[in-house]
């Protein structure tokens, strides 16, 4: 046998049953049509009809969401045109033969009718009539709906979930592997309902088509003894009517199993477990069972009721009640008595333990099923992610992030701290997702209405049921461990520099070392000690300058430590060499580089005051401070409205002074001087913030 597989270059038997299934199947089906059919083959094809049914079914139980069963609708196809194509075999067989008896056409129909109308032709017709109104009516029909609404709200919440994507990939949660399997699952999620809403016809039209086929059966049976086979009214009945009501039942049964089938497909919600895991669950509500086993406790004493089978019901209730609360009391009990457990570099787990930790996430009990690791808490996973991205963009090892419930905040409260120092907070819903106001939303929501706390932007906390109509009407849907995850990352980019210290410093010299061994010896401690380059590193990280080229600031400090000490001024000198590498971050190589500056007049002014001053630095007046920071918030929203990017230019004199004072309005500006502009690149001013109202650029009055 493997000599032949191997001749016919066929290498698994397996892999070659499977490739040709399908087409002899669909030549068998199409045989079924035009040629007869033994009745031996057709009692085999109806019992494997029945099968294919029962199997469709159970796996439908069985998935954990609609798109682990992308072959759905095909498989549907084919069971319905195989259910089909045995009607028009067995309709021949029963015609032609029925007239012999009630086994002509096969053991299968004859059981099925015989044992369904038992002896009365009236009960096999209504009992079909019933089953082909339950799948018609109820199940095909309710399906089908559901099926044209997931497909309707699928497509119209497409552009919005591609934008949650580019959202996480620019934030950092998302990797672009991640971002593409992500892209390809909405893609696929598209499809699939679509398909859907097109295969529920399928059923439809297959319980339509039996009802035709049981009449044309009764009365072409009937037609063909009495006038064909001179047979008694009564005769032609009981062979005809018999054959007719069993052969519409074998074929309404997996019609009506296919039925259900779609419909648990299409209202199946995704989640971590199959349906009976998932029902098991949402049922297991210790405060439902009570009240119910109560009130069948109390109709089964009233005088006249079915007393015994109430009090049955009842005590199977209080059975269940008594069960479910057991397992409630034990999981709260277990998870008072749970004790600390060391979080590892790739893991982020839930901390009970008040110790020292560089960064730590404080959450209210409401929070806690995000952070979870037991319950799969999709922040735990979030944070990991931002720790290795944000890594890899600033230049040194971000330490762990400590997750810890905090009884203290409010339930739906978080607050990051580094060290002791508390860095940020927000309030976070994990029943509801944050809907944040696209440019033009068509109308408002119903909601919580909020600011968004990582871009300060409009948003509203909306429920599930809601989230579809948000995104119709233009508004970014973002998972509540999203919003956390965002906010943690701005916070952890915006106080880098405190997060690192010589440990850090050092464990960066010494990888360095392996590849610039001259460099790292040069330079450290021999120019300056390790304390003044964490210091300069720290400089950097502050106006978020990042440190991954550190070969290159070594070099800057090694020129220019005859120039001076100190390590604010070499910091100054180290940012001409990583102009590029900021710049990078917000223009692409070829784009024009936006800036806003200031009046002439007004920056001689402040370079006149800051040469006054001498040591002191640059004392501005509060007045012209506060008019300062209201023309450059003026600025940026205007720029924000007309989404563009801008750094803020000035004299290198002023750089650091002005820079520390836009700092209190807008933490994410970028202030650079003119000496750290490329002068391969193009520069278009987009605003000029001055104390003359002349042109439009310029904003201080």
């Amino acid at each position: 046998m493997d000599q032949v597989l191997q001749s016919l270059k066929i290498n698994n038997l397996g892999q070659f049953a499977s490739d040709f299934a399908l087409p002899v199947g669909i030549l068998t089906l199409m045989a079924m049509l035009v040629l007869p059919i033994p009745t031996v083959l057709l009692d085999a094809f109806f019992t494997t009809n029945i099968l294919l049914s029962l199997l469709i079914l159970l796996i439908a139980l069985n998935t954990k969401r609609p798109l682990d069963f992308t072959a759905f609708p095909t498989l549907l196809l084919f069971a319905t045109v195989l259910r089909l194509g045995l009607n028009v075999a067995s309709t021949r067989v029963v015609l032609a033969e029925g007239y012999q008896g009630t086994a002509a056409a096969g053991k299968v129909i004859q059981s099925f009718g015989e044992f369904v109308i038992g002896g009365n032709y009236a009960v096999g017709i209504f009992v079909f009539v019933i089953l082909v109104i339950i799948n018609l009516v109820v199940i095909t029909r309710g399906a089908g709906r559901i099926s044209e609404v997931s497909a309707r709200f699928t497509l119209d919440a497409l552009p919005g979930k591609q934008m949650a994507i580019d959202a996480d990939l620019n934030a950092g949660l998302l990797n672009p592997d991640e971002a593409k399997k992500r892209r390809e699952d909405i893609a696929q999620e598209a499809d699939f309902y679509g398909s859907m809403d097109g295969a529920s016809k399928f059923v439809k039209g297959d319980a339509i088509a039996g009802i035709l086929i049981l009449l044309i059966n009764i009365i072409g049976g009937l037609a063909v003894g009495v006038l064909q086979y001179d047979m008694a009214i009564s005769e032609a009945a009981a062979n005809f009517l018999v054959l007719s009501v069993g052969d519409g039942l074998v074929a309404q049964i997996p019609s009506l199993l296919l039925a259900l089938g779609t419909a648990i497909i299409v209202t199946r919600i995704s989640t971590e477990h199959d349906l009976s895991e998932q029902v098991h669950h949402q049922l297991s509500v210790s405060k439902a069972w009570l009240p119910a086993a109560s009130l069948l406790g109390l109709i089964g004493i009233i005088p006249g009721m079915p007393n015994f089978v109430f009090l049955s019901a009842s005590a199977f209730g209080f059975t269940v009640y008594y069960l479910i609360r057991k397992g409630e009391l034990g999981v709260s009990e277990q998870k008072e008595t749970e004790k600390e457990e060391e979080t590892s570099k790739e893991e982020i787990e839930l901390e009970d333990v008040a110790e020292y930790a560089p960064i730590t996430l404080h959450v209210g009990y409401g929070l806690i099923p995000l952070v979870d690791p037991d319950g799969n808490g999709p922040l735990v996973s979030r944070v990991t992610s931002i720790r290795k991205r944000v890594s890899q963009e600033l230049g040194f090892v971000i330490p762990n992030i400590r997750i810890r419930d905090d009884l203290s905040l409010k339930p739906n409260q978080y607050r990051l701290k580094i060290g002791e120092t508390i860095v940020g907070e927000d309030l976070c819903y994990p029943d509801k997702k944050l809907a944040i106001a696209g440019d033009t939303p068509k109308i408002k929501i119903r909601g919580e209405e909020v600011t968004d706390p990582s871009f300060g932007l409009d948003a509203i906390w909306v429920s599930e049921q809601d989230t579809t109509e948000a995104e119709t009407n233009g508004y970014m849907i973002v998972d509540p461990d999203a919003v956390i995850g965002t906010h943690i990352n701005k916070l952890i980019r915006q106080n880098a520099n405190q997060l690192l210290g010589q440990d850090d410093v050092q464990a960066l010299l010494d990888a360095l070392s392996e590849r610039a061994p001259q460099l790292v010896e040069t330079v450290i401690p021999k120019i300056i000690p390790l304390q003044s380059l964490t210091h300069i590193l720290q400089s950097l990280l502050n106006e978020q300058v990042p440190i991954t080229d550190l070969p290159r600031i070594l070099r800057s400090v090694s020129e220019n430590s005859a120039k001076t000490k100190d390590t604010q001024e070499l910091a100054e000198l180290s940012r001409s060499a990583l102009s590029s590498i900021v710049l990078q971050n917000f223009f692409g190589i070829k784009d024009k580089i936006s800036v806003i500056t200031l009046d002439t007049e007004l920056e001689q002014m402040l370079i006149n005051m800051k040469r006054q001053a001498a040591q002191e630095g640059l004392q501005i007046e509060p007045n012209l401070a506060e008019t300062l920071l209201n023309a450059l918030k003026e600025t940026e929203n205007k720029l924000s409205i007309e989404n563009k990017n801008a750094i803020f230019v000035t004299s290198p004199l002023l750089r650091r002074d002005l820079s520390k004072l836009f700092r209190q309005q807008s933490e994410d500006l970028i202030v650079m001087s003119f000496s750290e502009l490329p002068d391969n690149r193009q520069i278009e001013i987009v605003s000029v913030i001055g104390r003359n109202n002349n042109d439009d650029n310029s904003n201080v009055q």
